[in-house]
């Protein structure tokens, strides 16, 4: 079967048909608002958390703990089935879903800002890791709702400008939500920071609540009279992948991202081995990060002119070499390190974008939410694998060899691309 007919809905069809332009764009930056709110906390918890946790005195082995905070975000699939469809019929159904998953996360940031901070990392440290995960919750939740939305009203040609945004917006949440909290701390205390934040992300709802999402259409012999039940779930999540050419789209799904992961890990670490001061890599992760923004922009704009699939393979291509770069240069020669660096990002950004747009493209009508969410979320395990098993290979091989291994493994990964398409298109 052919990839137009498997996976292209008719123009008629899509909510989008007929609207003009400016809805369009009102679309599009309301996902960047989005994805920007998600981003905020989750800067907290990745990027501040761990930092204000140990300087309260608590142990490391404590810290580690609270990434089971995060564990909603790798098993989000398996609720996905009900935000598709609970609503699935009126107008607004995923518009509800963001709005009140998003004011539960500000009623536990207030109350988060409600509790002293002392005593949360002391003996309330297990009652901070359970509203943690309530707040991953949420944003889990919440993000299941947003790529649903993404993927049924953006029109095909524009999801790749969609999804450059949606990138630039959570990486900016996630810059300034993991910055603004340290900074704010020494600024306004631990109350007033989190309410700043709460209030934030109360304002940002606004666009939300102001958007109409239209109504989906419900086929009378379709989900409105489906029994829920274990079998209706589980045919759910496992008729996604029962279409030709899935196979090898899985491959691509699990390999893609996986050389990056095991790779980009070990930077960090490298530097500070060979000397670079705290100051020194941040400076550098501060302008590389701007510049994996502007990557995931610039794909936007490009997207529209290439095929995606050989975009892909493009990006995926750009993505190897600049990890071969890390294995390649002299780590004390400081423009070296520099001019890696933002090609590396630059291809992240590019590659990153390139896949959310495909796999936009092979979701199906009326499963949007948890076809995503899917894809999504083995990305996000097979990258967690990786990144466990990086400093094992960088401490067994070296970091010369550890960065052409991983390589090696991004170049790996264009193969299925390549079989892929000539699958669905022969």
């Amino acid at each position: 079967m052919r990839e137009s007919r498997q996976h292209a809905r008719p123009a008629s069809d899509h909510p989008a048909a007929g609207q003009g332009g400016s809805l369009n764009r009102c679309l599009i930056i309301l996902l960047g608002v989005l994805y920007f709110a998600q981003g905020l906390p989750f800067g907290l918890l990745t990027k501040s958390l761990p930092a204000i946790a140990r300087e309260a005195g608590v142990p490391t082995r404590f810290i580690g703990l609270l990434a089971l905070a995060a564990l909603p975000w790798a098993l989000k699939f398996l609720w996905s089935p009900w935000v598709d469809r609970w609503g699935r019929g009126r107008p607004d159904h995923r518009k509800r879903w963001v709005i009140a998953s998003q004011l539960v996360a500000v009623g536990l940031l207030v109350l988060l800002g409600a509790l002293p901070n002392l005593w949360l990392f002391r003996d309330g440290l297990w009652l901070m890791l359970a509203l943690l995960f309530l707040l991953n919750l949420c944003f889990a939740t919440h993000d299941i709702a947003s790529d649903g939305l993404a993927v049924r009203m953006l029109p095909p040609n524009l999801r790749g400008l969609g999804n450059s945004l949606q990138t630039g917006g959570y990486k900016a949440g996630l810059m300034i939500g993991g910055a603004a909290m340290l900074v704010g701390l020494d600024l306004l205390g631990w109350r007033l920071t989190l309410w700043t934040f709460a209030v934030l992300l109360a304002l940002l709802l606004v666009p939300v609540w102001r958007y109409r999402e239209s109504a989906e259409v419900v086929e009378n012999a379709g989900s409105g009279g489906e029994r829920i039940s274990w079998h209706w779930w589980r045919d759910q999540l496992l008729s996604f992948w029962l279409r030709p050419g899935m196979g090898l789209w899985l491959l691509l799904l699990l390999g893609y991202k996986l050389g990056d992961s095991f790779g980009s890990r070990m930077i960090k670490p490298m530097l500070v081995d060979h000397q670079w001061t705290l100051t020194q890599i941040g400076m550098l992760e501060l302008i590389s990060s701007l510049i994996g923004l502007l990557g995931a922009v610039l794909a936007g704009f490009l997207l529209l002119r290439f095929a995606r699939i050989w975009a892909l393979v493009l990006f995926g291509l750009m993505q190897a070499l600049g990890l071969l770069g890390w294995g390649l240069i002299d780590v004390g020669d400081t423009a070296s390190v520099w001019m890696v660096s933002l090609f590396e990002q630059l291809a992240d950004g590019l590659s990153t974008v390139a896949l959310f747009t495909m796999m936009m493209d092979r979701c199906r009508m009326r499963h949007e939410g948890t076809d995503y969410t899917m894809q999504a979320c083995l990305v996000l395990s097979i990258s967690g694998v990786a990144t466990l098993m990086s400093g094992y290979s960088a401490e067994w091989f070296g970091y010369s060899d550890h960065f052409q291994l991983s390589a090696a493994l991004a170049l790996a990964a264009i193969l299925p691309a390549i079989f892929w398409k000539r699958a669905v298109h022969d």
